[in-house]
């Protein structure tokens, strides 16, 4: 390992990273809540400004990934859809195997210009969650209980506040419901067999209805849908503890425009629609392992530099009391002083270990276990 190499994975480059981020989140959170006056009087206005906070916290993770770690992501697409990029509103349909997925999904929209006003489909678990939870409240993140029959009402209810969102966004759904496991993929088999329905090798089984009612309430206001398949060379197995450390991962994502016009408007043909999206997708999958490519023309969109501005200013900004505080507690010399120094360090690795923890594929979500298998009916 050379001497950047071992530097990036010291517990106190880590812990640095932690305190900015946490820090920075709260004092945005905090800014986000003083916005609040603004919605009844320009509700326009009040969407600006939290996306633009939006990102002062979401990008920081995205530093760590193309920044720390220069983990490199090729796109291969049609070059006549690579103009529309960016320039669009979009639902956005990704695969859902590794811990980092996310961060790519991320990565792309910040290389397009609109990672602040990117929406994602998440469970309500998350809106309670301090930082990232409490910012995506703030820019309308639409969340679900996973439980269709409360989900109807309040999903569509949310979808069609963003039909007069102001600026150019990206709607992210997992389709497949939770990451893939080898468990869970055996357990969604067994409920395609039961639907009559094509097995899958690299997919879970998609649960239409969040998809369906998503296009049905944005459909005139999204033109397309970006069907991405996210793989990595090398059967690298990426993790957010070793984007942490500065390891460095290679991603390829197929992503194909497909106009809104042909996606079924009829729930039940679209759904089906997306049955049929999900074995292409495999199909691909299948040729991406086979050839270690996927089709049509790679393109690398280029790095922005204002992820890593963003943290820059942040650490600048908080960095020095942080240490002034550190300096001032050591010098002390009281005993009891250095104990609570050693309980902070301590407090805050198994913090950083907690949040490393929850993104982690086998403390993902029940789906697949005997309970929970009576519920996928979709």
């Amino acid at each position: 390992m050379d001497l950047i190499g071992l530097l990036k994975s010291q517990f106190l480059c880590h812990l640095v990273f932690c305190y900015v981020f946490i820090a920075s989140g709260l004092i945005v959170n905090a800014i986000q809540l003083c916005t609040l006056v603004l919605w009844p009087i320009d509700k326009q206005l009040f969407r600006k400004i939290n996306g633009r906070l939006c990102y002062c916290v979401s990008s920081q993770l995205v530093m760590l990934l193309e920044w720390w770690s220069g983990t490199e992501c090729t796109i291969y697409t049609d070059p006549r859809s690579s103009p529309h990029y960016g320039k669009e509103n979009a639902i956005v349909v990704l695969n859902h195997k590794f811990e980092i997925d996310f961060l790519c999904g991320w990565s792309l929209a910040e290389r397009l210009g609109i990672l602040g006003n990117s929406k994602v489909l998440a469970k309500k678990e998350l809106a309670y969650v301090p930082i990232i939870g409490w910012m995506w409240y703030f820019v309308e993140m639409i969340f679900c209980t996973r439980n269709w029959e409360k989900d109807r009402q309040t999903v569509a209810k949310s979808l069609l506040h963003l039909r007069d969102y102001p600026e150019n966004y990206l709607f992210l759904i997992h389709c497949e419901g939770t990451r893939f496991t080898e468990k869970k993929h055996q357990i969604s088999m067994q409920v395609a067999q039961a639907k009559g329905l094509p097995s899958l090798k690299h997919h879970l089984l998609p649960r239409t209805k969040g998809f369906a009612i998503t296009v049905k309430c944005l459909r005139d206001v999204v033109p397309a849908v970006y069907d991405c398949t996210l793989n990595f060379r090398n059967n690298e197995n990426p993790t957010l503890l070793g984007v942490l450390n500065g390891k460095k991962y290679h991603a390829d994502c197929y992503v194909r425009r497909i106009p809104m016009e042909d996606i079924p408007e009829d729930e039940d043909k679209c759904s089906a629609w997306l049955h049929k999206l999900y074995q292409e997708k495999d199909a691909f999958q299948e040729e991406y392992y086979r050839t270690g490519v996927f089709p049509e023309t790679p393109w690398v969109p280029p790095r922005r530099p204002w992820a890593l501005v963003n943290w820059l200013f942040w650490a600048s900004l908080l960095l020095y009391p942080f240490f002034q505080f550190l300096v001032s507690m050591v010098s002390s010399g009281s005993s009891v002083t250095l104990a609570s120094l050693v309980l902070i360090f301590c407090m805050a690795s198994m913090g950083v270990r907690w949040m490393i923890g929850v993104t982690e594929i086998d403390k993902g979500s029940a789906y697949g276990n005997i309970d929970n298998k009576q519920k996928q009916t979709d």
